[in-house]
């Protein structure tokens, strides 16, 4: 039985090349488990999976601690994370597909497509008791939520404030609530991250594409690509692989209220349900860094994938580290104070609430993924997301 388990696990994991055909040392590349089970050993996380790839070639992929520590499960390589707001990118690779053939333009009002959103309403002023709302000085559009500049709330409204955590409703009828939200600030002026934002950019697909969501999504992008373990709603075959998320109390890692299964859940969340593998995710970042192509499958054209990337926030202060800013649904390493972790100007990539991060860097043809699940705990600058980051950088020689 044992040797079966071992073949299985083998026959999951992608083959690994020589990091020296990509110009990476793999005795530097050797320090990042260690490292990992460190952080473990810490109690910081119950478990972590971490990869690597370069010019297009998987160098580092591996497993340290534990997926489900009540299960008594150990972490492995093709376990399963929601990666949370990693889902960001992915949503906004579906709304590139559907501007590719015509269905929609970036600066397209979002009410041509959701009708809802007419007579929209924004803060105008404030005081302690009142809030004067008036119509904003534009309506928003597309190209507003892509970047997170609509002025649409952060979190989620009154009566849909448990909504990440229940799902139980459909994305129609939450974005038919997100719709009658207030703006905050005038489109276009400022960067603030909204949730409700990216949900509506999924609700515009549903629209346009006459499919839900989700399926669109598989169709559209993880079926070509061969992400077979990408999903928003899991499957009975895939509960045993898995990943537990955890909150730390007094030291001790305890299990945090987030449900893994999410049985009988409506709401797809395409700001943040998706669940995926560092195997499955590392597939859609070289699509990406292939200009829109993987495996002879065709996602977007090499001038999408420029325009998805290229920094459209400007100088407004935006994203959670130094110096960042937004494309079209990624974070953008936007001068030299992001790179304070080894990533060149022009690097992307997006995090997830439960501690998972992805980047990819052009000017090295690096990719870089690390998983693991904790409520808590530093954001897209947690310790291990920043040694993780520099590690890999550190392991390129030429």
């Amino acid at each position: 039985m044992k040797t079966l388990v071992v073949a299985l696990l083998l026959a999951a994991a992608p083959l690994l090349a020589d990091p020296a055909a990509v110009g990476m040392d793999p005795a530097y590349l050797d320090r990042i488990a260690p490292r990992m089970q460190q952080f473990v050993d810490m109690k910081s996380a119950a478990g972590y999976v971490t990869l690597v790839a370069r010019r297009g070639q998987i160098v580092h992929h591996h497993a340290v601690g534990t997926q489900d520590i009540e299960a008594d499960r150990p972490m492995r390589e093709d376990s399963i994370f929601q990666i949370a707001s990693m889902t960001k990118p992915i949503t906004a690779a579906g709304i590139m597909i559907l501007m590719e053939e015509g269905k929609l333009a970036v600066t397209d009002t979002v009410e041509t497509h959701l009708p809802e959103f007419r007579g929209l309403k924004m803060a105008i002023a404030r005081d302690a008791d009142t809030v004067t709302l008036g119509p904003p000085p534009r309506k928003i559009t597309i190209r507003d939520l892509i970047t997170h500049t609509s002025g649409l709330p952060g979190g989620f409204p009154a009566g849909l404030s448990e909504i990440f955590a229940t799902r139980d409703r459909t994305l129609a009828e939450a974005v038919a609530v997100y719709s009658q939200q207030p703006l905050q600030f005038e489109p276009g002026t400022r960067w603030q991250y909204s949730n409700m934002g990216l949900a509506t950019l999924g609700r515009i697909i549903e629209v346009l594409s006459g499919k839900r969501y989700q399926d669109f999504l598989s169709e559209r992008i993880f079926g070509p690509l061969g992400m077979k373990d990408s999903f928003f709603f899991p499957a009975p075959d895939r509960y045993d692989r898995l990943s537990a998320v955890y909150s730390i109390a007094d030291g001790e890692l305890e299990r945090a209220d987030v449900p893994v299964r999410r049985e009988g859940a409506k709401y797809p969340a395409p700001e943040g349900g998706l669940y995926s593998t560092a195997a499955d995710l590392f597939r859609f970042y070289q699509m990406m860094l292939n200009g829109g192509t993987l495996s002879g499958a065709r996602i977007l054209s090499p001038g999408t994938v420029e325009l998805m990337t290229q920094l459209h926030t400007g100088d407004i202060t935006a994203g959670f580290a130094p110096g960042m800013g937004f494309g079209y649904g990624w974070t953008v390493v936007r001068n030299v104070d992001g790179t304070f972790r080894g990533n060149s100007i022009g690097t992307y990539g997006h995090g997830g609430a439960y501690r998972t991060y992805g980047f990819i860097d052009p000017h090295k043809q690096l990719i870089g993924i690390i998983l693991f699940q904790k409520q808590g705990g530093g954001g897209d600058l947690a310790p291990e997301i920043n040694a993780f980051i520099q590690m890999a950088n550190a392991a390129i020689v030429n």
